[in-house]
């Protein structure tokens, strides 16, 4: 009480959200986060991407790293430690998402085979690949596993000690098997319906989690340019849980670039129009192109759900997912002051990192 506002911003009839947030992108505009080419070019790549984002209202984001050698790993890690977000490096790196190497070779999509492994030896093995300890975890934030890989679920408690999200993910996982990685801790299902046992009425898979009626249901990514996931399966999976959907882009290097060949990792990649990347040698989806503001519009075609629902599926629910609900994705009083304004088209019109705007039209 009595507290008096600094400053007073007329919106002029735009709609005030707090910023999106990209809990699943690989890379943007040139730039792949697994592809190491020395400290200062790396640092300069991150900030590249931190803050042309901000054109697109995305305030906060978790670069993601696909299955890569452990010498990637223990290069590209530290340089993406959690960074507040501000007008000069841009969006807030809320620290990174680990996809892979720890996947089912049946459903590894783009990420190269040659990367895969198991974990034998447990924690020692993740350690070893990831370059962490037993009580320091400095960068990861999100870990996505196939939690049918031999132990892989006894670590879960560890990995979640150490601060660390577990999605389910690039999996060959039954229902039955599924449902135990829920009870041993798993949060998050990645990019729903991709790299995944699809569903079958006999056995549902990790798509059957969203409507499981005695375990607490997980969120689940979904990547809304109409390739990766058909509109009416995004819409079967909203209508089945809908307070659990998370948009994210899963954007590799080429978005925002023009038609042609680029790589996610070490897989050589081909962006075929504005939609479409695929995988050169065999012809697989290979992430998208897509920003999370088209996400957000598509996603609110796809379904007919209400602006207010659309804008949460990129704000509040990725915040609750990473259990920073009490700053992102809120309006609260006390919350970051990351804000975008939208039209009624959902077009993002002005952006604010940290309370200050920053010069969209300019990026």
């Amino acid at each position: 009480m009595g507290n008096k506002p600094s400053k007073i911003i007329d919106a002029q009839g735009l709609i005030v959200a707090s910023g999106y947030i990209d809990v699943q992108i690989n890379g943007a505009f040139g730039v792949d986060f697994s592809n190491w080419e020395g400290e200062e070019k790396m640092k300069e790549n991150i900030d590249i991407v931190a803050r042309k984002l901000l054109k697109f209202g995305c305030t906060s984001f978790v670069p993601t790293i696909v299955s890569s050698s452990p010498e990637i790993y223990h290069k590209v890690l530290p340089l993406l430690k959690p960074r507040k977000g501000n007008k000069k490096n841009g969006s807030e790196i809320l620290g990174a998402h680990v996809e892979g190497p720890f996947i089912c070779e049946k459903k590894s999509g783009a990420h190269p085979k040659e990367h895969l492994i198991d974990a034998p030896k447990g924690f020692a093995d993740i350690a070893s690949v990831y370059g962490i300890t037993e009580t320091e975890n400095p960068s990861i934030k999100i870990i996505t596993v196939a939690p049918e890989l031999e132990g892989m679920q006894n670590l879960f408690k560890k990995f979640i000690d150490l601060g660390m999200t577990v999605s389910m993910g690039h999996s060959c996982a039954l229902v039955e098997q599924a449902e135990r990685a829920v009870e041993s801790g798993a949060r998050f299902i990645t990019h729903l319906f991709n790299a995944m046992q699809q569903f079958h009425h006999r056995d549902p898979g990790i798509i059957g989690l969203l409507s499981s009626t005695r375990l607490p249901r997980p969120y689940y990514g979904l990547i809304c340019d109409g390739i990766h996931v058909h509109p009416n399966s995004v819409k079967l999976a909203y209508s089945a849980h809908p307070s659990g959907v998370i948009l994210v882009t899963d954007a590799v290097g080429a978005m925002g670039l023009p038609p042609g060949e680029y790589k996610i990792g070490t897989a050589k990649i081909r962006k075929i129009d504005d939609y479409r990347v695929e995988v050169i040698e065999n012809g697989r989806l290979a992430g998208s192109v897509l920003t999370i503001s088209e996400c957000v519009k598509n996603f609110k075609k796809f379904t007919d759900c209400s602006i207010v629902e659309a804008i949460e599926a990129a704000t509040k629910h990725p915040a609750e997912l990473l259990g920073i609900e009490d700053r992102k994705g809120t309006l609260n009083y006390g919350a970051d002051a990351d804000l975008i304004f939208l039209d009624d088209d959902l077009n993002v019109i002005r952006c604010f990192i940290s309370g200050e705007e920053v010069d969209i039209g300019s990026m």
